[in-house]
């Protein structure tokens, strides 16, 4: 077709977008991801001649390749406008040299929005393939798969069936396991708390913490040390030692990155980390805005880097001015800084238009859609605000040799406060007006005893902060690796993650071993190695061989030194429905189930549901924990489909004491557990105190 120019992007939902903005002379088609990879068949690498990848094309995807090929014959230019990143980068490698499309050809595009200006922009700066990028991209994809196509074969023969090692997720577990361990080896130790109030002369009562005790740090250990210096001050004369007021701003946080945004879409949305990135894609790509066209709405998604183009905090500095006044705007453009390690070349992840309020939108997005938007765009709009301003006060108190301190902030100009909450209360103990030396009257002593904690288990919040903070993976790997581990080495409990039996004894199993692929140290240092390469600096399969070598030797020594391991079968605690031959628990492909221990005279298998230990408030049977087919949690009857008991909230067991439905928890606005009726007629509702959660 003459005067046409094709252009390749990864995704169906993406071509769809510039087709609609970019006219007639553009032919958009969509790559759906790869099209070549290494096979799943073997290994795919030819070790002895210098580590060369061997490329296929993918199963199923022929006759699209075909099609590609077909219709670059037919333009008379072919553009690349695959995702950002090295992924990105190696898959217009491949289509480019599929359509033997020449090496110094400017046919890539790279564009981190999906706006006609962005778009047209990129076509305008053409370049050639960047195969440095390219390389980073084969260098991880050729060391993953010679670890795991050698650990996991290892892992079957050793311990289990079906079982998967991996560079990063190995190391994953490896955090989740330790930090059981730790909770496992926790000795609490009790320590005790004073607070007291005291008032002016004038009965203005505020409250002062026990800080020192003489000239050291306040540490009571026991109740009769609390009660011996509870005995002296309560004789002691109290007097104002020194004031400190002061004015106190604070900055907002960065917009999102990518591990940013997984970890507050979980505090903040409950999404776990895999439908964060599922939703953010949809924003990225496009969708139909009424009479304003198909359009991106964020950023790219998949970013370290926390830079954001002056264009974008210009029109920021506009709208906020607008809408809430010159003195909401900083003198100069708020900056923040990414980690070393980021491709600066990106941007955070923000709004494409900060004009497109999450309101104006709402009405065009899914529920999902409207929530992580507006999350967003709250954070990029506060990040180019002015900070908040509290007056803060501290007064130190002296009573005898105890001192005592008092700290007041009160919140007095929003600031980015007014867009986005990020939870920092003020401290409300209004210090009244003191002066140094002045005496003050004793009022109550209130002493508490406590015990020390032990470290909390991960969440998926934190374990994306920690794997970021130690450089472990990328930001388009998190999710994956959380989505990896779930299926044998990691349950999710409560939101927390607990290490199986299976994950114990493989991160054992490894640790002792493959030290190097465990350790968190070397994870790390391979990651800067591949972003050495990125920058031209280090050949990839110099990387490549460094690593082998050690590997290989490791992987001898361990197939003959590793006996196997024999893992006692767990019984489920009831009896075949079939046989009558007791139940046991097995692992899948998709995880737990059931199956029977008669196998194979008797194929019975069944899903493993969790009882809550509450009978159905419809009949006799019990109450189990679900899933759908969407992986989201419910709740249902186990003599389902003879009763139809189904609740997306958790029952309690009792019943609404107003209309007598059954009560469910929720979690309500500030994450406290509210015990609320089924019945959506019904107002009853109460808040569970925070000692009974």
């Amino acid at each position: 077709m003459v005067g046409t120019t094709l252009l390749i992007v990864e995704s169906a939902a993406k071509a769809r977008t510039l087709s609609k903005f970019l006219g007639k002379s553009y032919k958009v088609k969509a790559s759906v991801g790869h099209i070549k990879d290494l096979p799943k068949s073997k290994l795919g690498i030819d070790v002895e001649a210098d580590f060369e990848p061997q490329y296929i094309t993918i199963r199923g995807k022929g006759d699209l390749l075909k099609e590609i090929k077909d219709e670059s014959q037919k333009a008379e230019r072919v553009l690349l406008g695959t995702d950002p990143d090295r992924e990105g980068e190696a898959i217009a490698w491949h289509l480019r040299n599929a359509m033997k499309i020449d090496d110094k050809a400017k046919c890539r595009i790279e564009f981190h929005e999906i706006t006609k200006e962005a778009v047209k922009s990129a076509i305008k700066n053409a370049r050639s393939i960047d195969i440095d990028l390219v390389n980073a991209q084969q260098a991880r994809r050729v060391l993953d798969r010679l670890v795991g196509y050698n650990l996991s074969p290892l892992l079957w023969s050793k311990v289990r069936k079906g079982l998967s090692a991996g560079r990063v997720q190995s190391v994953a577990v490896r955090l989740v396991v330790e930090r059981e361990m730790e909770i496992n080896d926790f000795v609490p130790a009790e320590y005790w708390t004073l607070e007291i109030i005291v008032s002016d002369n004038k009965k203005n009562a505020f409250m002062a913490r026990l800080v020192t005790l003489g000239t050291e740090k306040a540490e009571i250990g026991n109740q009769e040390e609390m009660e011996r210096i509870c005995a002296v001050l309560g004789s002691s004369e109290i007097i104002v030692a020194s004031l400190d007021k002061k004015e106190k701003k604070r900055r907002a946080n960065p917009p999102f990155i990518t591990s940013t945004m997984q970890q507050e879409a979980s505090k903040r949305l409950n999404f776990f980390a895999k439908r964060t990135m599922k939703v953010a894609q949809e924003l990225y790509e496009g969708l139909p805005l009424g009479k304003e066209g198909t359009i991106g709405l964020i950023t790219y998604l998949r970013t370290d880097s926390a830079r954001i183009s002056p264009v974008a905090q210009k029109e920021a500095a506009e709208f906020i001015t607008g809408q809430f006044g010159g003195e909401y705007v900083p003198k100069q453009p708020n900056e923040y800084k990414s980690r070393k390690s980021a491709q600066d070349a990106h941007e955070a992840i923000r709004p494409t238009s900060v004009r497109r309020t999450p309101e104006s939108v709402k009405n065009y997005l899914s529920r999902d859609q409207h929530r992580l938007y507006k999350l967003i765009w709250e954070r990029f709009v506060a990040s180019q605000m002015a900070p908040a301003i509290y007056d803060t006060v501290t007064a130190e108190l002296k009573a005898g040799d105890y001192g005592f301190r008092a700290t007041s902030s009160q919140l007095r100009f929003m600031g980015y406060k007014k867009v986005y909450n990020d939870l920092e209360e003020e401290i409300k103990n209004p210090i009244p007006e003191l002066k140094t030396g002045q005496k003050l009257k004793l009022r109550e002593i209130n002493p508490e005893q406590h015990f020390t904690q032990p470290p909390p288990r991960y969440t998926e919040a934190s374990l994306v902060k920690v794997l970021e903070e130690r450089d472990i993976g990328r930001p388009s790997t998190y999710a994956p690796i959380i989505d990896t581990i779930l299926k044998n080495y990691v349950e999710r409990k409560n939101k927390q993650f607990v290490p199986t039996e299976l994950g114990v004894i493989v991160v054992d199993l490894l640790k002792k071993n493959f030290p190097h692929i465990m350790d968190m140290e070397f994870t790390a240092n391979m990651e800067k190695n591949l972003e050495r390469i990125e920058e031209g600096d280090l050949g990839w399969k110099k990387v490549i061989g460094d690593f082998y070598g050690p590997f290989a030797e490791e992987l001898e020594k361990a197939q003959g030194l590793i006996e196997k391991v024999e893992i006692r079968e767990e019984e489920a605690g009831k009896d075949c429905p079939k046989c009558g031959k007791p139940l046991l628990i097995k692992y899948g492909r998709f995880g737990k189930f059931l199956a029977c221990s008669g196998f194979p005279e008797c194929r019975h298998t069944e899903s493993l549901n969790e009882e809550l230990g509450i009978k159905c408030p419809y009949c006799e049977g019990s109450i189990v924990a679900l899933k759908s087919k969407k992986g989201r949690r419910f709740y249902g009857c186990s003599n389902f489909p003879t009763c139809n008991f189904r609740s997306w909230n958790k029952p309690t067991g009792k019943k609404c004491p107003q209309c007598g439905e059954i009560l469910v928890e929720k979690t309500g606005k500030n994450k406290e557990t509210v015990i609320c009726c089924q019945n959506s007629e019904c107002s009853y509702k109460e808040i569970r105190p925070s000692d009974e959660r």
